[in-house]
């Protein structure tokens, strides 16, 4: 499995609701640098939504769709 990110978010929050939209279409997604925002970094350091190379076109059309 060769991870690919597609996608950055300066809040955790939006980054898992991303996530959870991938995720209820049947694509397996990960959020990398996440877990400073327990250690108060959350803002200094953006949070990458990965997803399986072989995924990548869908999921960045799915996420596309999602409104502004």
């Amino acid at each position: 499995m060769a991870l690919v990110e597609i996608e950055t978010f300066p809040d955790h929050a939006v980054a898992e609701m991303a996530r959870g939209m991938l995720a209820a279409e049947g694509i397996e997604a990960v959020l990398f640098d996440s877990g400073l925002a327990s250690l108060g970094l959350g803002g200094l350091t953006p949070v990458r939504l990965m997803v399986d190379e072989s995924d990548r076109a869908i999921a960045e059309r799915l996420l596309a769709e999602l409104p502004a």
